[in-house]
């Protein structure tokens, strides 16, 4: 069934967060068990990409048009949105501590808010400024005060890098689909970003090490393939399809804004899975992120409301008087020139008769036609001059 209101758009964008939530929980295990981050984001997007190719290619059946036409959406979620990002964060990690990496990657629907107001001009409305402080006073809390601190310069631009690259992922997909499925995007997307992720690593540009050894899950000893299919099928396969579909529905913006529930959602799986605790404040930024979003939505709310047509006036007295008048001028002729042709005898009766019903027939077109082009000359006026235009999405 295909999802377009704005509740559904915004359940699918939490499903995502969700999905994407659970991704720490699970590659933690396959790094501590010797995994390097880029062979276990490479195996995470390649076994994605194959696990949602078959329902790719029956989505397009033979419709390989779409994804020609689509293919720079696909270079862009899978060189940017997929390779990209890991790349970025990865390389913050090595020189400034993981909250602070977090912290600054998920500025990007504040980098969206700003490009926004930069190339339009246009000042955010006050629910959308009110929403932007709000969700970073939450990821503060959530993610933990000692996230600002004096840090390395290079460590802060390849975080932003990361950041960037977020902002684009919901760009991308936010954009017109051009016949191309959401599930093709994600499959392909994840495929390209993973081939541009082991081509580095294979060359040595980046660590690229893997094991195979069995390793530990949720305090039970599983095989190396149980987390990674977990991680591939939930935290990848499933959180990209979710927020590319979210993205088409709810616009970059108010989608990237859903999109800092991950945070949330990743202490509560890391609770949950790997026993971190979970403090009050941690608690009071999940909400003030979920007051941001809030706010954030109602723009769009907003803006629906002012696209509605105002209500039409009514006009008791102009289609009546129209009617009325070519009613009763009609109808005074065809009355008054019958009763002339009835007074004339013998040849010219005929004839009476006849004007008499042109005389009738003339008097129905009068009365149709007059009240037809004032009904319709204002209904067009109404409804084509003074109703606004839809609201774009970004």
């Amino acid at each position: 069934m295909k999802i377009s209101s704005l509740p559904g758009g915004v359940i699918v964008a939490a499903i995502a967060a969700i999905s994407f939530g659970t991704s720490g929980a699970l590659v933690k295990p396959m790094l501590e068990a010797g995994w390097s981050p880029t062979a276990a984001v490479t195996a995470r997007a390649w076994t994605a990409g194959l696990v949602l190719l078959p329902f790719a290619l029956y989505s397009l059946r033979g419709r390989w048009a779409a994804l020609w036409r689509g293919r720079w959406r696909v270079l862009g979620m899978g060189i940017v949105g997929v390779a990209g990002t890991q790349l970025a964060y990865f390389a913050a990690l090595q020189t400034i501590p993981v909250s602070t990496a977090l912290l600054i990657e998920f500025l990007a629907p504040l980098i969206l808010v700003g490009f926004v107001w930069v190339t339009t001009q246009r000042m955010p409305r006050r629910t959308v400024l009110l929403g932007s402080a709000l969700a970073v006073g939450g990821l503060l809390l959530v993610i933990g005060p000692g996230a600002i601190r004096a840090v390395d310069p290079m460590g802060v631009l390849f975080a932003f890098g990361a950041a960037i690259s977020c902002a684009v992922f919901f760009v991308v997909a936010a954009r017109p689909a051009e016949g191309l499925p959401p599930i093709a995007l994600a499959a392909f997307g994840l495929l390209v970003g993973g081939t541009a992720l082991g081509l580095l690593g294979l060359t040595g540009l980046l660590p690229f090490t893997a094991s195979f050894l069995d390793l530990s899950l949720l305090g039970t000893v599983v095989p190396w393939w149980a987390p990674l299919l977990a991680l591939a099928i939930i935290s990848t396969a499933l959180a990209y399809v979710a927020g590319i579909t979210a993205a088409g529905i709810l616009g970059s913006r108010l989608a990237s804004f859903v999109g800092l529930l991950e945070v949330i959602f990743a202490s509560l799986f890391a609770w949950l899975l790997l026993g971190e605790v979970l403090t009050p404040l941690q608690l009071l930024g999940g909400l003030l992120i979920l007051g941001g979003i809030a706010a954030v939505g109602e723009e769009r709310v907003e803006l629906a409301a002012e696209a509605l047509p105002p209500d039409e006036p009514e006009l008791p007295h102009a289609h009546g008087d129209a009617h009325g008048d070519a009613h009763g001028d009609a109808h005074g002729d065809a009355h008054g020139g019958a009763h002339g042709a009835h007074g004339e005898h013998g040849e010219d009766g005929e004839a009476a008769r006849a004007d008499e019903a042109t005389a009738g027939a003339s008097a129905q077109e009068i009365r149709t036609g007059a009240g037809s082009s004032m009904v319709g000359g204002f209904s067009t006026t109404s409804r084509t001059s003074e109703r606004p235009s839809e609201p774009g999405k970004l």
